[in-house]
């Protein structure tokens, strides 16, 4: 977005058109689903999300595939997000436990979405003002995410297993659409 002004304090200022980027069309289950992993290095965000990954197993019968981004603090290439729509039903992203992982999670989401993949993508509550910026920055104000509390780095093991459990019927409802109506 050219004529955009990324605040710092997490609001944005833009010229441009606020419309929503599309969402991408929910299934109504995620039973037998191809669920990818889209994990950035930040500690803890791997146990984290193979957490989520194991319990959408056990429930739904899901396949699990993870990438590993490069570098958490930017949106990844091109090519791998044609390659993560190309293999996954649906995409879980984070875990945004600083603010450039969170903008980067929002903006991988927003770019996942509007390929057609549903996101969840995961941030930690200290960081919803930059998660919001991005996704708005990118063409997706009011772009849905799931949130935990923070952090999540300093975790101990069985701690990143709970708090994985309480973020998982919100990952659920963000890559699902249980009304029948599908967007």
């Amino acid at each position: 977005m050219p004529n955009a002004i990324l605040d710092p304090t997490g609001s944005v200022k833009s010229k441009a058109a606020t419309a929503a980027a599309p969402r991408a069309r929910r299934p109504a289950s995620l039973n037998g689903a191809r669920v990818g992993l889209l994990i950035n290095t930040k500690q803890n965000a791997r146990p984290f999300l193979e957490e989520v990954g194991r319990l959408l197993t056990e429930k739904y019968d899901v396949t699990l595939t993870e990438r590993t981004k490069v570098n958490f603090a930017v949106p990844e290439p091109d090519e791998v997000i044609k390659e993560l729509v190309a293999d996954s039903d649906v995409v879980i992203t984070g875990v945004g436990d600083c603010g450039s992982c969170s903008a980067a999670a929002a903006a991988d989401g927003v770019v996942l979405e509007t390929a057609g993949v549903p996101v969840a993508a995961i941030i930690t509550e200290s960081f919803i003002p930059t998660a919001d910026a991005m996704a708005a920055l990118r063409g997706a104000p009011g772009y849905k995410y799931a949130t935990t509390a923070h952090p999540v780095a300093v975790l101990t093991e069985d701690k990143v297993k709970e708090r994985a459990a309480q973020v998982l019927d919100d990952v659920v409802a963000l890559l699902t659409d249980s009304s029948g109506k599908n967007d």
